[in-house]
């Protein structure tokens, strides 16, 4: 690559990952997509009988287990523990704030709230009436705290001898706050929660002025979505952990019944999937290869039995479909690579629309022969140039929660490894795409939109409407955008203004990039019929271009580049990013 009360599981989902050995980016900052190694699920079928039999799953005899055995990595001894998974029940409640009786109270303030009267008193009726049950403490600890309500403030107070041990003033910022504010202040609410030690936790805002029922609706699930991935942690691989102990969530002063319950856990279902996407990034290529990947795909399709059926396609199986540009990248790995082909299909009522999302997935990217070297090329992190494929299976993960009706989905990786070894695939070399469309390689660390192609193919041949793919492409995209920000391109409208939409519900940060037609003119080759990069200049243009060449004019599409967002360099993990905007979209 160039580059109510709802029960939640905050870690819900494979913090057992079982993973195998795996092992990709270009300098500046490139992204590929790394191949998990899943060993033979089945026989191939013949090819006749094997187009036929497509989506259908075959991942349950004895054999197969056998065979998945073999995948279990040994290098390095590491393998990722058991992690208990924490449960947090969310409650949506109407009642006086005052009375609650619990760990913390956390009251969400705005810089609005804390304005003061020429008595020092506050305006604000909620501070108001808990400034006078705690006899002015209250004002007093804001001013002299320097509290302002700004976003990321909070300000903890202990209180014996009320119904409350704590009371926490949580900064929310403008008094119009966004989506992403009150996650801030879930967030916030875990943090002291596990500062303090606390098993239950209240939350309400200090002024619920002119904010209609919708709008409740939305700030009640951000809060909730962000106390779950506030209190998630990922520690499997540590030798200590402690466990978190927030067990419990009111929610207070955003309506009650089953319309706020069901938004509720909606939050909580996405989590679930978010969760899933960080840990499949955060897994190291000596754990998570190719052949796991396709086996955690497996999984899914095992759980959600009713929605979900699943194919995956081994090297010989994907040779049949003619799939050069993909099993060219994974040539050199010693970890075979495996196609994964996940479809949801609700299990009851009329399909309406059918779509497809193809993440990229590089388990690892070391360059290829185009290695990655010198300061800033990131080889280090390359185990996170599968995140559109993590993005993928976490959105599948969700969907298998949710259970939408009336639309069909087909998630699918072309997973695999760039290596280097004497097999492996060559600058100047030429790749044939199942389109029969072939491509100079004059970059081996360009390698996938290689894969993307063939998995984009794929894709269309499934009688799909749309399609959106996601993947870790080009360190042009984070030289444009940041490290926060994906860059998305697509030559349809109306596709663009739907993602834009879900972004806008989930707090994810995107932004449409153009796709200029006249840059293709430095993606031509000599000897084929293009090539896999052009020069330094429009570099993530021009690989949206290239990947546009796979893609069946039919199709409506869409293409994420999400190489800066996927990754906190800060606190050096992965975000799970993709996963809301992905459901947002397909709810």
């Amino acid at each position: 690559m160039t580059m109510a009360a709802a029960t939640v599981t905050a870690s819900l989902i494979a913090s057992r990952l079982s993973y195998a050995s795996s092992s990709t980016f270009a300098c500046p900052r490139r992204y590929s997509a790394a191949v998990l190694c899943f060993a033979r699920l089945r026989r191939p079928p013949s090819a006749p009988a094997f187009r036929r039999r497509l989506g259908r799953m075959g991942h349950s005899t004895a054999a197969a287990a056998a065979a998945a055995a073999t995948t279990r990595a040994t290098l390095g001894l590491t393998k990722p523990d058991a992690v208990e998974i924490p449960q947090i029940a969310f409650a949506a409640r109407e009642l006086d704030f005052v009375e609650w009786k619990g760990d913390i109270l956390a009251v969400a303030v705005s810089e609005k709230d804390l304005k003061k009267d020429s008595d020092s008193k506050f305006e604000n009726l909620v501070l108001k009436r808990l400034d006078e049950k705690l006899g002015g403490l209250l004002a007093e600890a804001s001013t002299e705290e320097d509290f302002t309500g700004k976003s990321g403030q909070s300000t903890v107070l202990r209180l014996p001898g009320l119904g409350f041990k704590r009371l926490g003033l949580l900064g929310l910022g403008s008094p119009s706050s966004s989506v992403t504010a009150y996650q801030g202040i879930g967030e916030a609410v875990a943090a002291v929660a596990k500062a303090a030690q606390a098993s239950n936790a209240a939350v309400c805002l200090a002024s619920l002025d002119g904010m209609s029922e919708e709008a409740k609706l939305h700030a009640a699930s951000a809060i909730a979505s962000g106390t779950v991935l506030g209190v998630y942690e990922d520690n499997r691989f540590k030798s200590e952990s402690k466990k978190p102990l927030l067990k419990t969530v009111d929610i207070i002063g955003f309506g009650s019944g089953s319309q706020v319950d069901q938004k509720l856990k909606y939050a909580t279902d996405v989590c679930s999937g978010v969760i899933f996407g960080k840990e499949l990034v955060n897994a190291p290529a000596n754990v998570l290869t190719p052949g796991v990947m396709a086996e955690e795909a497996s999984k899914i399709a095992t759980l959600y039995s009713d929605v979900f059926t699943v194919t995956i396609l081994d090297a010989e199986q994907c040779k049949e479909l003619k799939m050069g540009s993909y099993l060219g990248v994974a040539a050199a790995s010693s970890n075979p690579p495996h196609f994964i082909h996940l479809c949801y299909k609700p299990s009851s009522g009329d399909v309406k629309r059918k779509l497809a999302i193809v993440g990229k997935g590089l388990t690892f990217d070391s360059g290829g022969y185009n290695i990655k070297t010198g300061p800033g090329c990131l080889i280090e992190l390359m185990k996170f140039d599968m995140g559109g494929a993590a993005a993928t299976l976490g959105a599948a993960k969700a969907l298998g929660e949710i259970k939408p009706p009336g639309v069909e989905v087909h998630f699918i990786v072309a997973a695999c490894e760039n290596m280097i070894s004497g097999t492996g695939m060559r600058p100047g070399d030429i790749v044939t795409a199942s389109n029969g469309k072939t491509i100079e390689v004059n970059n081996t660390d360009a390698e996938g939109r290689l894969t993307l192609a063939d998995a984009l193919i794929y894709a269309c041949n499934q009688g799909i409407e749309k399609v959106v793919d996601l993947a870790t492409l080009t360190g042009a995209c984070v030289v444009a955008l940041g490290p926060s920000i994906a860059g998305f391109f697509s030559p349809n409208d109306d596709l663009a203004k739907e993602i834009v939409a879900a972004s806008e519900a989930t707090g994810e940060k995107f932004w449409r990039m153009p796709l200029e037609d006249s840059y293709w003119e430095s993606m031509k080759s000599g000897v084929a019929d293009m090539v896999n990069t052009g020069g330094r200049q429009g570099g993530a243009i021009t690989a949206a271009l290239f990947l546009k060449q796979f893609v069946d004019e039919k199709v409506q599409w869409l293409h994420i580049d999400m190489a800066g967002p996927v990754w906190n360099d800060k606190k050096r993990a992965a975000t799970g990013f993709g996963v809301s905007t992905l459901i947002e979209w397909l709810v």
